[in-house]
């Protein structure tokens, strides 16, 4: 017994991926200012510390960073499965490989954070090091997966 996909769904199912992963680019951004944050509120003192502290800027980064590891794992999984669904293959090629690298990269900077909160500076500069180049790979998976979605777009 197989399920039939209405066409509709499946056309309208290759847009959700792409608006997602547009949404979480710019939330890392905004993760990337958030961490900077956290970083002048560790090296500040006095009065200028107090201030920082109050923008509680290491809970917001890791609140937006939780959010970003959640949905960028099921906007990956959802990108595989709709392109499977809809081609019955997966296109094993550069997005769908750093693709699955960002998501292996975001969850090992995640692991991360237990280390961190206890003052490990080597698991800090990992972290820091797997989120720049993470953001490199998302800016060129910006460009790539419009490519894809313009390849989409006209062929309906």
């Amino acid at each position: 017994m197989s399920l039939e996909i209405p066409a509709s769904v499946k056309v309208w199912s290759q847009f959700i991926h792409p608006t997602v992963m547009w949404v979480l680019l710019a939330t890392a951004i905004y993760a990337l200012y958030l961490g900077i944050q956290v970083i002048r509120t560790r090296n500040a003192e006095g009065e200028a510390k107090k201030e920082l502290i109050k923008g509680r800027y290491n809970i917001r980064h890791y609140q937006i960073g939780s959010l970003l590891l959640g949905l960028m794992v099921v906007s990956t999984v959802f990108g595989m499965g709709v392109t499977y669904i809809n081609n019955d293959k997966l296109f094993v090629g550069p997005h769908l490989l750093v693709g699955l690298t960002m998501t292996s990269i975001i969850a090992t900077s995640a692991a991360l954070s237990p280390l961190m909160q206890k003052g490990n500076d080597l698991a800090r500069y990992t972290h820091i090091f797997l989120n720049v180049v993470l953001l490199g790979f998302f800016g060129w998976q910006a460009v790539s997966g419009m490519e894809i979605l313009l390849r989409i777009i006209s062929k309906m």
